[in-house]
Protein backbone atom coordinates (compact mmCIF):
# COMPACT_ATOMS: atom_id res chain seq x y z
CA UNK A 1 0.00 0.00 0.00
CA UNK A 2 2.80 2.46 -0.46
CA UNK A 3 1.97 3.03 -3.98
CA UNK A 4 -0.98 5.71 -5.42
CA UNK A 5 -3.31 5.76 -7.93
CA UNK A 6 -4.12 9.76 -7.43
CA UNK A 7 -2.64 12.47 -10.03
CA UNK A 8 0.77 13.38 -8.91
CA UNK A 9 2.31 17.22 -9.35
CA UNK A 10 5.64 18.37 -9.40
CA UNK A 11 7.07 22.09 -9.09
CA UNK A 12 10.94 22.43 -10.17
CA UNK A 13 12.57 25.84 -8.23
CA UNK A 14 15.82 27.10 -9.33
CA UNK A 15 18.17 30.22 -9.55
CA UNK A 16 15.95 31.11 -12.88
CA UNK A 17 12.66 30.57 -11.82
CA UNK A 18 10.59 27.53 -11.27
CA UNK A 19 8.30 25.39 -13.71
CA UNK A 20 5.19 25.37 -11.90
CA UNK A 21 2.56 22.95 -11.14
CA UNK A 22 3.23 20.47 -13.53
CA UNK A 23 0.98 17.12 -13.49
CA UNK A 24 3.23 13.56 -13.99
CA UNK A 25 1.34 12.19 -16.86
CA UNK A 26 3.60 9.73 -18.59
CA UNK A 27 5.48 6.79 -16.95
CA UNK A 28 8.01 4.81 -18.64
CA UNK A 29 6.24 1.95 -17.00
CA UNK A 30 2.97 0.86 -18.13
CA UNK A 31 1.47 1.42 -14.68
CA UNK A 32 3.13 4.41 -12.62
CA UNK A 33 3.80 5.23 -8.63
CA UNK A 34 3.36 1.54 -7.61
CA UNK A 35 5.26 0.35 -4.69
CA UNK A 36 9.18 -0.14 -5.39
CA UNK A 37 8.87 1.35 -8.50
CA UNK A 38 11.21 3.93 -9.97
CA UNK A 39 9.42 6.57 -12.72
CA UNK A 40 10.38 8.42 -15.37
CA UNK A 41 9.04 11.04 -16.82
CA UNK A 42 10.37 13.91 -19.01
CA UNK A 43 9.28 17.27 -17.84
CA UNK A 44 9.66 20.22 -20.66
CA UNK A 45 10.90 23.63 -19.39
CA UNK A 46 13.47 26.17 -19.63
CA UNK A 47 16.14 25.87 -17.85
CA UNK A 48 16.26 27.03 -14.93
CA UNK A 49 19.76 27.13 -13.60
CA UNK A 50 21.45 25.38 -10.69
CA UNK A 51 17.62 24.10 -8.59
CA UNK A 52 17.65 24.09 -4.62
CA UNK A 53 13.85 23.21 -4.52
CA UNK A 54 10.56 21.09 -5.28
CA UNK A 55 7.25 20.45 -4.34
CA UNK A 56 5.93 17.09 -4.84
CA UNK A 57 2.55 15.90 -3.92
CA UNK A 58 -1.24 14.85 -5.01
CA UNK A 59 -4.58 15.54 -5.27
CA UNK A 60 -5.78 12.91 -2.71
CA UNK A 61 -7.81 11.25 -5.06
CA UNK A 62 -8.52 7.61 -5.77
CA UNK A 63 -8.96 4.34 -3.59
CA UNK A 64 -5.37 3.60 -1.97
CA UNK A 65 -4.10 7.79 -2.76
CA UNK A 66 -1.84 7.45 0.23
CA UNK A 67 1.99 7.44 -0.72
CA UNK A 68 5.42 6.70 0.21
CA UNK A 69 8.08 8.57 -1.69
CA UNK A 70 11.56 7.44 -1.28
CA UNK A 71 13.34 10.08 -3.50
CA UNK A 72 13.01 12.42 -6.74
CA UNK A 73 15.97 12.91 -8.91
CA UNK A 74 15.96 15.22 -11.82
CA UNK A 75 18.57 14.59 -14.33
CA UNK A 76 19.72 17.89 -16.12
CA UNK A 77 20.14 17.76 -19.55
CA UNK A 78 22.03 21.52 -20.09
CA UNK A 79 24.61 20.77 -17.67
CA UNK A 80 24.10 16.29 -17.11
CA UNK A 81 24.00 17.07 -13.22
CA UNK A 82 21.89 15.07 -11.07
CA UNK A 83 19.88 17.16 -8.30
CA UNK A 84 18.71 14.85 -5.31
CA UNK A 85 15.97 15.53 -3.13
CA UNK A 86 14.92 12.92 -0.49
CA UNK A 87 11.47 12.31 1.30
CA UNK A 88 11.66 9.12 2.91
CA UNK A 89 8.04 9.69 4.05
CA UNK A 90 4.19 9.42 3.42
CA UNK A 91 2.12 11.37 1.10
CA UNK A 92 -1.27 10.34 2.91
CA UNK A 93 -3.52 12.39 5.05
CA UNK A 94 -3.86 9.03 7.33
CA UNK A 95 -0.02 8.19 8.05
CA UNK A 96 2.78 10.49 9.20
CA UNK A 97 2.02 14.18 9.23
CA UNK A 98 -1.25 13.84 7.45
CA UNK A 99 0.82 16.04 4.60
CA UNK A 100 -0.05 15.09 0.89
CA UNK A 101 2.41 17.73 -0.66
CA UNK A 102 6.15 17.95 0.45
CA UNK A 103 8.43 20.67 0.57
CA UNK A 104 11.92 18.93 -0.41
CA UNK A 105 15.37 20.67 -0.51
CA UNK A 106 18.44 19.22 -2.70
CA UNK A 107 20.92 17.11 -1.51
CA UNK A 108 24.06 18.42 -0.66
CA UNK A 109 26.34 15.77 -2.63
CA UNK A 110 29.27 18.14 -2.76
CA UNK A 111 30.62 17.08 0.65
CA UNK A 112 29.37 13.38 -0.05
CA UNK A 113 27.83 11.63 -2.07
CA UNK A 114 24.77 9.67 -0.35
CA UNK A 115 25.45 11.23 2.95
CA UNK A 116 22.16 12.48 3.79
CA UNK A 117 20.70 9.08 2.38
CA UNK A 118 22.87 7.33 4.86
CA UNK A 119 21.59 9.23 7.64
CA UNK A 120 18.38 8.69 6.51
CA UNK A 121 18.91 5.02 6.72
CA UNK A 122 20.84 5.24 10.06
CA UNK A 123 17.93 7.11 11.66
CA UNK A 124 15.44 4.04 10.11
CA UNK A 125 17.83 1.55 11.82
CA UNK A 126 17.85 3.53 14.82
CA UNK A 127 14.04 3.22 15.10
CA UNK A 128 13.99 0.15 14.59
CA UNK A 129 16.86 -1.06 17.15
CA UNK A 130 16.32 1.60 19.86
CA UNK A 131 14.08 -0.52 21.84
CA UNK A 132 17.02 -2.48 22.78
CA UNK A 133 18.79 0.14 24.60
CA UNK A 134 15.72 1.09 26.92
CA UNK A 135 15.90 1.48 30.39
CA UNK A 136 15.21 -2.15 32.41
CA UNK A 137 16.18 -4.52 28.91
CA UNK A 138 19.34 -6.96 29.06
CA UNK A 139 20.26 -7.69 25.49
CA UNK A 140 21.28 -10.89 25.23
CA UNK A 141 23.10 -12.96 22.26
CA UNK A 142 23.71 -16.40 21.42
CA UNK A 143 27.70 -17.39 21.02
CA UNK A 144 27.71 -19.84 18.44
CA UNK A 145 31.25 -21.37 19.33
CA UNK A 146 30.44 -21.87 22.82
CA UNK A 147 26.80 -22.30 22.56
CA UNK A 148 26.11 -20.01 25.37
CA UNK A 149 24.86 -16.71 26.22
CA UNK A 150 26.02 -13.16 26.49
CA UNK A 151 23.81 -11.13 28.48
CA UNK A 152 24.11 -7.26 29.07
CA UNK A 153 22.58 -6.31 32.09
CA UNK A 154 21.28 -2.77 32.72
CA UNK A 155 24.02 -2.24 35.05
CA UNK A 156 26.22 -2.09 32.94
CA UNK A 157 27.58 -5.20 33.38
CA UNK A 158 28.05 -8.49 31.10
CA UNK A 159 27.92 -12.28 31.51
CA UNK A 160 30.24 -13.01 29.29
CA UNK A 161 30.53 -16.88 30.61
CA UNK A 162 28.57 -18.44 27.93
CA UNK A 163 26.09 -19.77 30.58
CA UNK A 164 23.92 -22.42 28.60
CA UNK A 165 21.44 -23.03 30.75
CA UNK A 166 20.67 -19.01 31.11
CA UNK A 167 16.74 -18.42 32.32
CA UNK A 168 15.84 -16.00 29.34
CA UNK A 169 18.35 -17.85 27.26
CA UNK A 170 15.74 -19.03 23.82
CA UNK A 171 17.40 -19.44 20.50
CA UNK A 172 15.44 -18.07 17.62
Amino acid sequence: NAGTEADVYISVYGERGDTGSRQLLRSQKPKKFLKGQTDIFAVEAVHLGHLYKIVIGHNGLGSGNGWFLDKVVIKDPVTDLDYIFLCHRWLDQGQDDGSIARELAVTDTSTFPGRQELELKRKETWAAERWKFQEGNTLQFYDRLTRGFVCLSPDSSVDALGDKKNKYGKVF
